[in-house]
């Protein structure tokens, strides 16, 4: 898996972002939204049982995102067809703010190291990249425990301080200073 201080892959794949077919389908790359803060989130499957409970979760927190300059990127090995079927046939997921990635090739999963090789799928991985490309923050959980929203959101407003934040930081906390 691709660590700390890593630039994310370069990548181009379709981005599924609205339930309306003839609004559907984009593309999206390592390019797109520059300059902002990115959080990918990859999940196994679509039309399972965990994954939507995610996908609403960011959904829900999605103006949270934002208030930070950052985008929200969902994907799976899922292809663009089978993300739109499962939108559309998901009255919770048909709303979604943000776009689901179709890595049908599995080559920005095997460039990041969240492919189950046996399985062919995604880990639930989720990484956090400035505006420079570079990750700043990388976890994978185990395919039975959905992420913590929460947690991405205080991780990713700790990152942007630039200081030193201790354990259990929020925003509005003091940051830690070194007396020099």
């Amino acid at each position: 898996m691709l660590k700390i201080g890593d630039r994310f892959p370069n990548f181009n794949l379709k981005g599924v972002v609205a339930a309306d077919l003839s609004k559907a389908f984009i593309d999206i790359n390592n390019q797109s939204d520059s300059g902002s803060w990115k959080v990918f989130f990859f999940y196994p499957k679509d039309f399972t049982f965990i994954c939507p409970t995610e996908l609403v979760g960011f959904n829900n927190h999605y103006q949270d995102f934002k208030n930070l300059n950052t985008t929200v990127y969902g994907g799976s090995t899922d292809s663009d067809f089978v993300h739109h079927a499962w939108i559309t046939s998901d009255p919770k997921l048909r709303s979604l703010k943000y776009p689901l990635l179709a890595d049908i090739k599995k080559e920005l999963a095997t460039a990041l190291g969240i492919l189950d090789e046996n399985e062919g799928i995604c880990y639930r991985a989720t990484f956090i990249v400035d505006p420079e490309g570079v990750i700043r923050h990388a976890s994978i959980n185990d395919l039975s425990v959905g992420r913590n929203i929460k947690e991405i959101l205080r991780t990713l407003g700790a990152l942007q301080t630039g200081e030193l934040c201790a354990c259990n930081w929020e925003a509005g906390d003091e940051h830690i200073r070194i007396a020099g």
